[in-house]
């Protein structure tokens, strides 16, 4: 493959010429970017096989590059092993990523695993797939982690991703959750990290097209994107035209979470609030 910058590319969307040093500037920064948040959170240590989850996306494609350009310069050893599943959807092309893995001559396995039958059977068609669907991929991607005794299981999430998911929980959940950077799983035996998470989906975009990635679409399931996460997504961008930096912004807004000033009570003990001795209780006017 070649690298990014060495040659001019055309930006599909605009048909524009783009110059070999506009996109050295685009991979710099996303590597950049990549890297600060790996560092921040520890994502990836000394002696660590990180196992990447390939689905054929823009982002899991822009993923597995950032690593292996980082994975030459890094101050820690580590080792990188690229994972699809294989989850027989209808019209999945099974040839593409391995072809592509071959050519890129990165570690690989491919895991095919029937669940696109199993949830049709479960569910029925014309329903919402991807809950059930997310739910035995991941546990499918936890047995191979075991089994190549990876350390790390890395993910494609984005700084969108994020900000979308935390509305998501706000609007439809009545929870303020959202995706972390670095994850510990429920049984406590493995870490999910999400080294985009600084990385704007724009920009990943522009990179992968420059990259002319092998793009597998993400709708042959007919259901990938629910209709809330696409209203949000919508919301977002008509943000950002009237307000630029605004998703910036709230992304940072999950780095400086103040809990004595939200309302859970587990997080905070109001109920033992006092004035200091001296001063009469002042209670808070609504």
């Amino acid at each position: 493959m070649a690298q990014i910058g060495a040659v001019e590319q055309r930006d599909e969307r605009t048909g524009e010429r783009a110059s070999s040093v506009r996109w050295t500037k685009l991979s710099s920064a996303l590597r950049s970017l990549v890297g600060k948040a790996i560092g921040d959170y520890r994502m990836i240590e000394d002696g660590d096989l990180v196992m990447v989850c390939l689905s054929g996306g823009k982002d899991s494609y822009t993923l597995l590059d950032m690593l292996l350009s980082l994975r030459r310069r890094a101050p820690v050893s580590f080792d990188l092993i690229a994972v699809n599943l294989d989850q027989k959807q209808p019209g999945f092309p099974p040839e593409v990523l391995p072809r592509y893995l071959e050519e890129l001559g990165a570690p690989f396995r491919i895991v095919e695993e029937d669940t696109y039958s199993v949830v049709m059977r479960v569910i029925g068609e014309g329903k919402t797939l991807c809950s059930l669907c997310s739910r035995l991929r991941r546990g499918i991607l936890y047995r191979v982690a075991d089994e190549l005794g990876a350390t790390k299981i890395a993910l494609g999430h984005h700084r969108d991703d994020i900000v979308e998911t935390l509305f998501l929980n706000m609007f439809y959940g009545g929870r303020l959750k959202a995706m972390p950077p670095k994850l510990l799983s429920d049984d406590g035996k493995h870490v999910v990290i999400r080294p985009l998470a600084y990385c704007a989906e724009a920009d990943i975009a522009r990179y992968a097209r420059a990259r002319d990635f092998p793009i597998i679409p993400c709708n042959l399931c007919g259901s990938q994107d629910s209709l809330k996460r696409r209203e949000i997504k919508a919301m977002l961008r008509e943000w950002e035209t009237v307000d630029p930096g605004r998703t910036e912004r709230l992304f940072r807004s999950l780095q400086n979470v103040s809990a004595t000033h939200l309302a859970d009570r587990s997080l905070h003990d109001f109920e033992s609030l006092a004035s200091s001795p001296g001063h009469a209780d002042v209670a808070e006017s609504s």
